[in-house]
Parts: C-alpha cells; sequence; structure tokens
C-alpha cells in the first residue's frame, strides 16, 4: 500500500510517503516541508488506496461466502444480482439527481439501496417451502440482476453524453473519488463482516458436507444461509456504495486461495481478504499508471486478469465438468 502511494504522476519517495503517514496516524514525527506532497500523499492518494484495499477484501470475502452458501463455484455478488442492482440506484441518482447528487452522498445511498433491494428478492426468490434453496438462489440472482440490467440500459439510452460516461465509469468501478469521510463506515462493515464470518468458519466447513450431513449434525442448514446471505448483501452493499461495480475479485480471489490453503473456512475467508486487498491496490495502481494521464475503470483490469485465470483453471481442473 505504501507502494502504491508512492507511484504517481509525481513520484514521491517511499521514505517520505511514510514519514507522512506516520504523522498524520499518529502526531509524531516532523510534517512534510512540502504542503503539495503532504497534500498528495495524505488527502488524494492514501484514502484511495485505503478504499481499494477494503474494497478488494469485502469482495473476495463474500464471493468466498456465497460460494459455499449456494454450492456453486462460480457464485459471486455479480451473479446473485447485488453488484447490478447497485448500479441501477447509482445510475438513477447520476441521470435523475443532479450535480448536487453526483457529488455529494446520492450516488453511495442509491447503490447501497439497490443492492439491498436486489439482495432482498433474491433472498425472496430463493426460497422454495419456507427453506432456502441453492439451486432457486442463483437462477433467481441471474433473473434479478437481468431485470436490474435492462431497467438501467433503459436509463442509459435517456441519459446524455456526460451523464452516459459518469454513469459507465462509476458501473465499471473506481476508487478514484475516495475521502476520508467515505472510509470509516466501509472499513466497519468489512472488517467486522472478516471477524464475523471467521468465527462462522466450522458451519461454512459443515455446509460443503450436504444438506443432510450438515442437519445431522445438528445445523440449522436454512437459518444459516439466511444469514450468511444477509451478511453477504450488507457487505457487498457497502464496497459498491463506494467503490462501483468491480467484476471477478469475488469471483477469482476465492479460487485462487483455495488452491493454496484448501476449502477450510478459518482459513479461507481471512486470506481471502487479504489476498483481495492486495490485489485490488495492485489493480488500482495499473488503472492510473497504463494511461497516463487518464484512468481506466477498474473492473477492465479486474476482468482482463480474471478471465483468463479461469480458462487456466478450467484446463487444470478437468475434472469440474
Amino acid at each position: 500500500m505504501l507502494v502504491a502511494v508512492s507511484i504517481g504522476a509525481v513520484g514521491v519517495p517511499l521514505g517520505e510517503v511514510w514519514r507522512i503517514v506516520w504523522h498524520h496516524v499518529t502526531g509524531l514525527g516532523p510534517a512534510s516541508d512540502d504542503i503539495a506532497t503532504d497534500q498528495i500523499v495524505w488527502t488524494f492518494r492514501t484514502p484511495r488506496v485505503v478504499l481499494a484495499a477494503l474494497a478488494g477484501a469485502g469482495l473476495a470475502l463474500s464471493g468466498g461466502v456465497l460460494q459455499t452458501v449456494v454450492a456453486n463455484p462460480l457464485a459471486d455478488p455479480t451473479v446473485l444480482g447485488f453488484s447490478y442492482g447497485a448500479a441501477l440506484g447509482a445510475v438513477l441518482v447520476i441521470t435523475l439527481g443532479g450535480g448536487a447528487a453526483l457529488y455529494g452522498l446520492g450516488v453511495p445511498v442509491a447503490a447501497f439501496a439497490g443492492s439491498v433491494v436486489a439482495g432482498a428478492l433474491v433472498f425472496r426468490l430463493g426460497r422454495r417451502h419456507g427453506r432456502m434453496a441453492p439451486t432457486r438462489l442463483v437462477l433467481a440472482g441471474v433473473a434479478i440482476g437481468y431485470v436490474f440490467l435492462s431497467a438501467t440500459s433503459y436509463i442509459q439510452l435517456r441519459a446524455t453524453p456526460t451523464e452516459l460516461r459518469t454513469a459507465m465509469f462509476w458501473m465499471l468501478g473506481s476508487v478514484a473519488g475516495a475521502h476520508w469521510h467515505q472510509l470509516p463506515a466501509v472499513a466497519t462493515v468489512v472488517v467486522g463482516s472478516t471477524v464475523l464470518l471467521t468465527l462462522f468458519g466450522r458451519r461454512l466447513d459443515v455446509l460443503l458436507a450436504g444438506d443432510e450431513t450438515a442437519t445431522s449434525l445438528g445445523t440449522d442448514v436454512n437459518r444459516l444461509r439466511t444469514v450468511l446471505l444477509l451478511l453477504s448483501a450488507l457487505l457487498t452493499g457497502s464496497v459498491i456504495a463506494v467503490a462501483g461495480g468491480i467484476g471477478f475479485v469475488g469471483l477469482m480471489v476465492p479460487h485462487l486461495v483455495r488452491l493454496t490453503v484448501g476449502v477450510g473456512h478459518r482459513r479461507l475467508l481471512p486470506l481471502s481478504a487479504l489476498l483481495g486487498a492486495v490485489h485490488l491496490v495492485l489493480v488500482d495502481l495499473l488503472s492510473r499508471t497504463l494511461n497516463r494521464p487518464d484512468e481506466l475503470p477498474l473492473g477492465i483490469l479486474t476482468a482482463l486478469l480474471g478471465a483468463p485465470f479461469f480458462l487456466w483453471l478450467l484446463h487444470r481442473d478437468k475434472g469440474l465438468d
């Protein structure tokens, strides 16, 4: 993260970055002699890098949980419709809410609300005879996702070129507009969810054995799936609300961790959060350095990295069919 902060249009030595961050966090040590450098490091780059880390951790954690909850290795926030719900809420505000909503809290609040609404609909439609059905959850997520995507596309057709560009950039994900006031809420949700979901690790391990085995071991499978799905929706909505629709992180990172440490969730979930944070910090660094002075949306790069990974995974594990 310190290296990512030091690299940019204006390079800052790593030692200077550490000194500035240390001074602002602890109040100890001398302040930077250059006010402009201090502002670049602390006001612009550090919140951006921290948000990228939080977003990557949250999406990877959510993907790891959802893949177990719905018993589908391809499950992630996009497959279950959470991302499309957030996109609809954000695009509505961007195109109908005016400039004040764009630069205020309108877009994050609308995106979070859209994600929660999508999660509630999937939750409702994914139940069969009062119980959560993994296959129904995936089918409901895909169907709800397409409904929200259609509505979003219709709104975009009626948008002005400026509104359309803003909406598209947001839908593909970006942490360029990160501010310190956005971080406490996201950090609380991501860190709290990481701790809480890791405590559920053994129960998630039981789900891997199948519903019948889990029930015979005393686990209320329906209640557990409900709680985990709600936590995942809250986590995803909080991240997407401030970072936009970033794909493939929740799909790729948990698989990569499983290949390394196995399927035990007490190791899988915290390590997925850590690797997801590192992954998105590096992707954000690439997004602002590959095409200077313009930036690339994060979703373009995560797709470019994620798709080849899954092609390799399919080639490696021919037994997946």
